[in-house]
Protein backbone atom coordinates (compact mmCIF):
# COMPACT_ATOMS: atom_id res chain seq x y z
CA UNK A 1 0.00 0.00 0.00
CA UNK A 2 1.75 3.15 -1.18
CA UNK A 3 -0.63 6.03 -0.40
CA UNK A 4 -4.09 6.96 0.81
CA UNK A 5 -6.47 9.87 0.28
CA UNK A 6 -8.49 10.74 3.39
CA UNK A 7 -11.84 12.51 3.01
CA UNK A 8 -12.85 15.22 5.49
CA UNK A 9 -15.06 13.68 8.20
CA UNK A 10 -18.61 14.48 9.23
CA UNK A 11 -19.58 14.37 12.93
CA UNK A 12 -19.41 10.83 14.32
CA UNK A 13 -20.23 8.86 17.48
CA UNK A 14 -18.44 5.55 17.83
CA UNK A 15 -17.56 2.82 20.32
CA UNK A 16 -14.35 0.94 19.49
CA UNK A 17 -13.51 -2.38 21.13
CA UNK A 18 -11.01 -3.40 18.45
CA UNK A 19 -8.14 -1.01 19.19
CA UNK A 20 -4.85 -2.78 18.59
CA UNK A 21 -3.58 -4.68 21.66
CA UNK A 22 -0.82 -2.91 23.56
CA UNK A 23 2.53 -3.24 21.81
CA UNK A 24 4.72 -2.65 24.88
CA UNK A 25 2.91 -5.30 26.94
CA UNK A 26 2.84 -7.76 24.01
CA UNK A 27 6.62 -7.49 23.55
CA UNK A 28 7.22 -8.01 27.25
CA UNK A 29 4.78 -10.87 27.71
CA UNK A 30 6.59 -12.94 25.07
CA UNK A 31 10.06 -12.13 26.45
CA UNK A 32 9.20 -12.57 30.12
CA UNK A 33 7.72 -16.01 29.44
CA UNK A 34 11.36 -17.08 28.89
CA UNK A 35 11.97 -16.40 32.61
CA UNK A 36 9.04 -18.50 33.87
CA UNK A 37 8.77 -22.02 35.27
CA UNK A 38 5.77 -23.41 33.40
CA UNK A 39 3.52 -22.29 30.59
CA UNK A 40 2.57 -18.64 30.19
CA UNK A 41 -0.80 -17.88 28.59
CA UNK A 42 -1.24 -14.66 26.66
CA UNK A 43 -4.60 -13.59 25.26
CA UNK A 44 -5.09 -10.72 22.82
CA UNK A 45 -1.41 -10.63 21.80
CA UNK A 46 -0.75 -7.92 19.21
CA UNK A 47 -0.41 -9.61 15.84
CA UNK A 48 1.61 -6.88 14.16
CA UNK A 49 5.01 -7.06 12.49
CA UNK A 50 7.05 -5.78 15.44
CA UNK A 51 5.53 -8.07 18.05
CA UNK A 52 5.40 -11.10 15.76
CA UNK A 53 9.14 -10.59 15.21
CA UNK A 54 9.63 -10.71 18.98
CA UNK A 55 7.53 -13.88 19.19
CA UNK A 56 9.63 -15.45 16.44
CA UNK A 57 12.84 -14.52 18.26
CA UNK A 58 11.52 -16.16 21.44
CA UNK A 59 10.83 -19.30 19.40
CA UNK A 60 14.35 -19.19 17.94
CA UNK A 61 15.70 -18.94 21.51
CA UNK A 62 14.19 -22.32 22.31
CA UNK A 63 10.68 -21.59 23.55
CA UNK A 64 7.84 -23.95 22.67
CA UNK A 65 4.87 -21.95 21.37
CA UNK A 66 1.28 -23.04 20.79
CA UNK A 67 -1.01 -20.49 19.15
CA UNK A 68 -4.68 -21.30 18.60
CA UNK A 69 -5.47 -17.84 17.27
CA UNK A 70 -6.92 -16.67 20.59
CA UNK A 71 -4.36 -17.60 23.25
CA UNK A 72 -0.61 -17.96 22.82
CA UNK A 73 0.99 -20.46 25.20
CA UNK A 74 4.76 -20.19 25.71
CA UNK A 75 6.87 -22.77 27.54
CA UNK A 76 10.64 -22.48 27.97
CA UNK A 77 13.42 -24.51 29.49
CA UNK A 78 15.77 -21.54 29.45
CA UNK A 79 17.29 -19.42 26.70
CA UNK A 80 19.09 -21.48 24.07
CA UNK A 81 21.72 -20.32 21.62
CA UNK A 82 20.15 -19.79 18.20
CA UNK A 83 21.71 -20.58 14.84
CA UNK A 84 19.55 -17.80 13.37
CA UNK A 85 20.21 -14.06 13.27
CA UNK A 86 17.48 -12.56 15.46
CA UNK A 87 15.51 -10.00 13.44
CA UNK A 88 13.70 -7.31 15.47
CA UNK A 89 12.22 -5.70 12.36
CA UNK A 90 11.39 -2.07 13.14
CA UNK A 91 11.23 -2.42 16.93
CA UNK A 92 13.60 -0.43 19.13
CA UNK A 93 11.79 -1.86 22.16
CA UNK A 94 12.48 -5.39 20.98
CA UNK A 95 16.17 -4.81 20.28
CA UNK A 96 16.92 -2.89 23.48
CA UNK A 97 15.07 -5.29 25.78
CA UNK A 98 16.64 -8.34 24.18
CA UNK A 99 20.05 -6.78 24.88
CA UNK A 100 19.23 -6.93 28.60
CA UNK A 101 17.62 -10.36 28.48
CA UNK A 102 20.43 -12.01 26.49
CA UNK A 103 23.40 -10.29 28.15
CA UNK A 104 23.61 -13.03 30.82
CA UNK A 105 22.33 -15.97 28.72
CA UNK A 106 24.74 -18.74 27.80
CA UNK A 107 25.68 -18.52 24.12
CA UNK A 108 26.26 -16.08 21.29
CA UNK A 109 23.42 -14.03 19.78
CA UNK A 110 23.13 -11.52 16.92
CA UNK A 111 20.33 -8.92 16.82
CA UNK A 112 19.44 -7.00 13.68
CA UNK A 113 16.49 -5.08 12.23
CA UNK A 114 15.22 -3.26 9.19
CA UNK A 115 17.00 -0.33 7.54
CA UNK A 116 15.35 2.16 9.91
CA UNK A 117 16.18 0.26 13.11
CA UNK A 118 19.79 -0.24 12.00
CA UNK A 119 20.13 3.57 11.97
CA UNK A 120 18.78 4.08 15.51
CA UNK A 121 21.21 4.60 18.44
CA UNK A 122 21.70 1.67 20.80
CA UNK A 123 24.59 2.92 22.96
CA UNK A 124 22.18 4.16 25.64
CA UNK A 125 21.59 0.45 26.35
CA UNK A 126 24.85 -1.15 25.25
CA UNK A 127 27.09 1.24 27.24
CA UNK A 128 25.59 0.62 30.72
CA UNK A 129 25.36 -3.12 30.01
CA UNK A 130 29.02 -3.19 29.03
CA UNK A 131 29.85 -1.33 32.24
CA UNK A 132 28.49 -4.25 34.30
CA UNK A 133 30.32 -6.92 32.30
CA UNK A 134 28.16 -7.59 29.24
CA UNK A 135 30.06 -8.69 26.14
CA UNK A 136 28.15 -6.67 23.60
CA UNK A 137 29.33 -5.02 20.39
CA UNK A 138 28.06 -3.58 17.14
CA UNK A 139 28.77 -1.04 14.44
CA UNK A 140 30.07 2.37 15.48
CA UNK A 141 31.50 0.96 18.73
CA UNK A 142 28.27 -0.72 19.79
CA UNK A 143 25.89 2.11 18.88
CA UNK A 144 24.35 0.62 15.75
CA UNK A 145 22.92 -2.80 14.85
CA UNK A 146 23.60 -5.53 13.99
CA UNK A 147 24.56 -6.18 17.61
CA UNK A 148 26.59 -9.14 18.82
CA UNK A 149 26.02 -10.49 22.34
CA UNK A 150 27.99 -13.20 24.09
CA UNK A 151 26.41 -14.10 27.42
CA UNK A 152 28.55 -13.19 30.44
CA UNK A 153 28.49 -12.94 34.23
CA UNK A 154 27.09 -9.54 35.20
CA UNK A 155 28.05 -7.41 38.18
CA UNK A 156 25.59 -5.81 40.58
CA UNK A 157 25.11 -2.11 39.88
CA UNK A 158 23.78 1.20 41.16
CA UNK A 159 22.98 3.00 37.92
CA UNK A 160 21.90 6.64 37.73
CA UNK A 161 20.40 7.20 34.28
CA UNK A 162 20.60 10.66 32.75
CA UNK A 163 17.50 10.04 30.63
CA UNK A 164 14.01 8.78 31.45
CA UNK A 165 13.67 5.77 29.18
CA UNK A 166 11.50 2.72 29.78
CA UNK A 167 13.59 0.78 27.27
CA UNK A 168 16.89 1.46 29.04
CA UNK A 169 15.32 0.81 32.44
CA UNK A 170 13.77 -2.46 31.27
CA UNK A 171 17.03 -3.69 29.75
CA UNK A 172 18.88 -2.99 33.01
CA UNK A 173 16.15 -4.64 35.12
CA UNK A 174 16.34 -7.77 32.96
CA UNK A 175 20.13 -7.78 33.36
CA UNK A 176 19.77 -7.30 37.13
CA UNK A 177 17.67 -10.44 37.48
CA UNK A 178 20.81 -12.49 36.78
CA UNK A 179 23.47 -10.19 38.26
CA UNK A 180 25.72 -11.24 41.16
CA UNK A 181 23.98 -9.04 43.76
CA UNK A 182 21.19 -6.57 44.47
CA UNK A 183 20.96 -3.73 41.93
CA UNK A 184 19.38 -0.29 41.79
CA UNK A 185 18.33 1.88 38.87
CA UNK A 186 17.48 5.59 39.21
CA UNK A 187 16.06 7.92 36.58
CA UNK A 188 15.43 11.69 36.40
CA UNK A 189 11.66 11.22 36.04
CA UNK A 190 9.48 8.14 36.16
CA UNK A 191 9.31 6.40 32.78
CA UNK A 192 6.70 3.83 31.79
CA UNK A 193 6.62 1.00 34.28
CA UNK A 194 5.18 -2.07 32.53
CA UNK A 195 8.33 -4.10 33.18
CA UNK A 196 8.27 -3.53 36.92
CA UNK A 197 4.55 -4.26 37.21
CA UNK A 198 4.65 -7.43 35.13
CA UNK A 199 7.80 -8.93 36.65
CA UNK A 200 6.54 -8.20 40.18
CA UNK A 201 3.31 -9.94 39.25
CA UNK A 202 5.40 -12.97 38.24
CA UNK A 203 7.17 -13.00 41.61
CA UNK A 204 10.36 -11.04 40.92
CA UNK A 205 11.75 -9.13 43.92
CA UNK A 206 11.45 -5.59 42.61
CA UNK A 207 10.70 -2.53 44.71
CA UNK A 208 10.06 0.98 43.43
CA UNK A 209 10.85 3.91 45.72
CA UNK A 210 10.13 7.17 43.94
CA UNK A 211 12.55 7.38 41.03
CA UNK A 212 14.68 4.42 42.16
CA UNK A 213 13.97 0.78 41.36
CA UNK A 214 15.73 -1.95 43.38
CA UNK A 215 16.06 -5.44 41.96
CA UNK A 216 17.21 -8.65 43.65
CA UNK A 217 18.55 -11.45 41.45
CA UNK A 218 16.19 -14.34 40.80
CA UNK A 219 16.62 -17.24 43.21
CA UNK A 220 14.42 -19.38 40.99
CA UNK A 221 12.39 -19.08 37.81
CA UNK A 222 9.33 -16.84 37.98
CA UNK A 223 5.66 -17.77 37.95
CA UNK A 224 4.10 -18.01 34.47
CA UNK A 225 2.17 -15.08 33.09
CA UNK A 226 -1.59 -15.37 32.76
CA UNK A 227 -2.51 -12.16 30.98
CA UNK A 228 -4.94 -10.63 28.56
CA UNK A 229 -3.14 -7.82 26.78
CA UNK A 230 -5.19 -4.62 27.04
CA UNK A 231 -5.75 -2.25 24.14
CA UNK A 232 -2.87 0.10 23.39
CA UNK A 233 -3.49 3.69 24.59
CA UNK A 234 -0.89 4.94 22.09
CA UNK A 235 -2.99 3.46 19.27
CA UNK A 236 -6.27 4.52 20.89
CA UNK A 237 -4.98 8.09 21.07
CA UNK A 238 -5.23 8.57 17.30
CA UNK A 239 -9.00 8.13 17.60
CA UNK A 240 -9.12 10.30 20.72
CA UNK A 241 -7.60 13.11 18.66
CA UNK A 242 -10.01 12.31 15.82
CA UNK A 243 -12.97 12.97 18.14
CA UNK A 244 -11.32 15.98 19.77
CA UNK A 245 -10.81 17.82 16.45
CA UNK A 246 -14.09 16.83 14.71
CA UNK A 247 -17.01 19.01 15.87
CA UNK A 248 -19.97 17.23 17.51
CA UNK A 249 -18.10 13.92 17.67
CA UNK A 250 -17.27 11.42 20.41
CA UNK A 251 -15.57 8.04 20.75
CA UNK A 252 -15.61 5.36 23.45
CA UNK A 253 -12.28 3.48 23.57
CA UNK A 254 -12.82 0.14 25.31
CA UNK A 255 -10.45 -2.14 27.22
CA UNK A 256 -7.46 0.24 27.25
CA UNK A 257 -4.67 0.13 29.84
CA UNK A 258 -5.15 3.05 32.24
CA UNK A 259 -1.62 2.80 33.64
CA UNK A 260 -0.84 6.40 34.73
CA UNK A 261 2.44 6.34 32.79
CA UNK A 262 0.53 5.56 29.58
CA UNK A 263 -2.37 8.03 29.53
CA UNK A 264 -0.45 11.30 29.92
CA UNK A 265 -1.34 12.26 26.34
CA UNK A 266 -5.03 11.96 27.22
CA UNK A 267 -4.38 14.21 30.24
CA UNK A 268 -2.75 16.75 27.92
CA UNK A 269 -5.75 16.62 25.60
CA UNK A 270 -7.99 17.21 28.65
CA UNK A 271 -5.95 20.30 29.53
CA UNK A 272 -6.59 21.54 26.00
CA UNK A 273 -10.31 21.36 26.68
CA UNK A 274 -11.41 17.97 25.34
CA UNK A 275 -14.14 16.28 27.42
CA UNK A 276 -12.57 13.00 28.63
CA UNK A 277 -13.78 10.49 31.24
CA UNK A 278 -12.24 7.21 32.47
CA UNK A 279 -13.76 3.99 33.84
CA UNK A 280 -11.64 1.23 35.44
CA UNK A 281 -12.92 -2.31 34.81
CA UNK A 282 -9.94 -4.52 35.84
CA UNK A 283 -6.68 -4.20 37.78
CA UNK A 284 -4.43 -7.31 37.81
CA UNK A 285 -1.04 -6.57 36.23
CA UNK A 286 -2.32 -3.22 34.91
CA UNK A 287 -5.37 -1.00 35.49
CA UNK A 288 -7.65 -1.51 32.47
CA UNK A 289 -10.84 0.26 31.45
CA UNK A 290 -12.63 2.59 29.04
CA UNK A 291 -11.89 6.13 27.87
CA UNK A 292 -14.67 8.36 26.51
CA UNK A 293 -13.59 11.40 24.47
CA UNK A 294 -15.98 14.14 23.34
CA UNK A 295 -15.27 17.10 21.08
CA UNK A 296 -14.84 20.53 22.63
CA UNK A 297 -13.03 23.64 21.34
CA UNK A 298 -9.33 23.21 22.07
CA UNK A 299 -6.95 25.77 23.55
CA UNK A 300 -3.16 25.88 23.38
CA UNK A 301 -0.98 24.41 26.14
CA UNK A 302 2.70 23.93 26.97
CA UNK A 303 3.95 20.35 27.28
CA UNK A 304 7.30 20.05 29.05
CA UNK A 305 6.91 17.54 31.92
CA UNK A 306 6.62 13.72 31.96
CA UNK A 307 7.74 13.66 28.34
CA UNK A 308 8.69 9.98 28.53
CA UNK A 309 5.06 9.20 29.40
CA UNK A 310 3.71 10.55 26.13
CA UNK A 311 6.68 10.42 23.76
CA UNK A 312 4.92 8.08 21.32
CA UNK A 313 1.74 10.16 21.22
CA UNK A 314 3.39 13.52 20.55
CA UNK A 315 2.94 13.42 16.74
CA UNK A 316 -0.81 12.88 17.16
CA UNK A 317 -1.01 15.44 19.98
CA UNK A 318 0.65 17.91 17.60
CA UNK A 319 -2.34 17.56 15.26
CA UNK A 320 -4.50 18.71 18.18
CA UNK A 321 -2.05 21.62 18.70
CA UNK A 322 -2.66 22.64 15.08
CA UNK A 323 -6.43 22.73 15.69
CA UNK A 324 -6.25 24.67 18.98
CA UNK A 325 -6.69 28.36 19.69
CA UNK A 326 -3.28 29.90 20.45
CA UNK A 327 0.34 28.77 20.41
CA UNK A 328 1.14 25.34 21.89
CA UNK A 329 4.72 24.67 22.97
CA UNK A 330 6.58 21.36 23.24
CA UNK A 331 9.84 21.29 25.24
CA UNK A 332 12.34 18.67 26.50
CA UNK A 333 11.43 16.24 23.71
CA UNK A 334 14.82 15.72 22.06
CA UNK A 335 14.16 11.96 22.25
CA UNK A 336 11.80 12.45 19.28
CA UNK A 337 14.82 12.90 17.03
CA UNK A 338 15.92 9.26 17.45
CA UNK A 339 12.62 7.48 16.85
CA UNK A 340 11.62 5.69 13.61
CA UNK A 341 12.22 9.07 11.99
CA UNK A 342 13.40 12.42 13.32
CA UNK A 343 9.88 13.13 14.55
CA UNK A 344 10.60 16.76 15.33
CA UNK A 345 11.53 17.44 11.71
CA UNK A 346 8.80 15.25 10.21
CA UNK A 347 6.05 16.81 12.36
CA UNK A 348 7.30 20.36 11.74
CA UNK A 349 7.61 19.86 7.98
CA UNK A 350 4.25 18.09 7.79
CA UNK A 351 2.39 20.81 9.69
CA UNK A 352 4.03 23.54 7.62
CA UNK A 353 2.92 21.73 4.47
CA UNK A 354 -0.62 21.91 5.88
CA UNK A 355 -0.39 25.68 6.26
CA UNK A 356 0.34 25.76 10.00
CA UNK A 357 2.93 28.14 11.46
CA UNK A 358 5.57 26.16 13.38
CA UNK A 359 8.87 27.19 15.00
CA UNK A 360 11.40 24.39 15.50
CA UNK A 361 14.04 24.16 18.26
CA UNK A 362 16.47 21.39 19.09
CA UNK A 363 14.19 19.67 21.62
CA UNK A 364 10.72 20.57 20.40
CA UNK A 365 8.62 23.14 18.59
CA UNK A 366 5.82 25.68 18.96
CA UNK A 367 2.62 25.36 16.93
CA UNK A 368 0.25 28.24 16.18
CA UNK A 369 -3.23 26.81 15.77
CA UNK A 370 -5.02 27.58 12.54
CA UNK A 371 -6.94 26.10 9.63
CA UNK A 372 -5.36 22.88 8.39
CA UNK A 373 -5.13 22.71 4.60
CA UNK A 374 -5.11 19.54 2.53
CA UNK A 375 -1.62 18.48 1.55
CA UNK A 376 0.51 15.50 0.52
CA UNK A 377 2.59 14.07 3.39
CA UNK A 378 5.43 11.54 3.25
CA UNK A 379 5.54 9.41 6.42
CA UNK A 380 9.27 8.63 5.96
CA UNK A 381 8.50 5.03 6.97
CA UNK A 382 7.29 6.13 10.42
CA UNK A 383 3.97 4.58 11.47
CA UNK A 384 3.07 7.31 13.98
CA UNK A 385 3.73 10.10 11.49
CA UNK A 386 1.60 8.30 8.90
CA UNK A 387 -1.37 7.79 11.24
CA UNK A 388 -1.13 11.28 12.76
CA UNK A 389 -1.45 13.05 9.42
CA UNK A 390 -4.16 10.66 8.29
CA UNK A 391 -6.10 11.78 11.39
CA UNK A 392 -5.36 15.40 10.42
CA UNK A 393 -7.10 14.57 7.14
CA UNK A 394 -10.38 14.18 9.03
CA UNK A 395 -10.30 17.95 9.41
CA UNK A 396 -9.29 18.97 5.90
CA UNK A 397 -8.67 15.97 3.64
CA UNK A 398 -5.13 14.61 3.16
CA UNK A 399 -2.90 12.45 0.99
CA UNK A 400 -0.33 10.38 2.93
CA UNK A 401 2.32 8.14 1.36
CA UNK A 402 4.55 5.24 2.55
CA UNK A 403 1.94 3.35 4.58
CA UNK A 404 3.31 -0.17 4.98
CA UNK A 405 4.90 0.95 8.26
CA UNK A 406 1.44 1.12 9.89
CA UNK A 407 1.40 -2.69 10.02
CA UNK A 408 4.23 -2.60 12.56
CA UNK A 409 1.83 -1.47 15.30
CA UNK A 410 -1.81 -1.10 14.19
CA UNK A 411 -2.84 -3.57 11.46
CA UNK A 412 -6.57 -2.75 11.65
CA UNK A 413 -6.13 1.04 11.69
CA UNK A 414 -7.79 1.57 8.31
CA UNK A 415 -10.64 -0.81 9.14
CA UNK A 416 -11.51 1.41 12.12
CA UNK A 417 -10.85 4.66 10.26
CA UNK A 418 -13.39 3.71 7.60
CA UNK A 419 -16.09 3.71 10.29
CA UNK A 420 -15.48 7.48 10.50
CA UNK A 421 -14.80 8.59 6.93
CA UNK A 422 -14.10 7.46 3.38
CA UNK A 423 -10.55 6.67 2.34
CA UNK A 424 -9.21 5.97 -1.14
CA UNK A 425 -6.15 3.77 -1.54
CA UNK A 426 -3.94 4.93 -4.38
Amino acid sequence: MSSVKVIKASPFSLAIAEIAPDKSISHRSAMFAMLADGTSEIENFLRAEDTLNTLNIVKNLGAYIVDDGVTIKISSEGIKESSEILDCGNSGTGMRLFCGLLSSAEGHFVLTGDEYLRRRPMKRVTAPLRDIGAKLDGRNNGDLAPLSIRGASLRAFDYDSKIASAQVKSAMILAALRADGECSYSEPELSRDHTERMLKGMGAEIEVDGLTTRIKPMKKLLSPLKIRVPSDPSSAFFFAVAAAITPDSDVLLEGVTLNPTRIEAFRALEKMGADITYETTDNKYEPIGNIHVKYAPLKAITVEDNISWLIDELPALSIAFACADGVSVLKNAGELRVKESDRISTVVNGLRACGIEVDEVHDGYSVKGGELKASAIDSHGDHRIAMSFIIAGLRCGMNVTDLDCINTSFPNFFELLQKITKVEFL
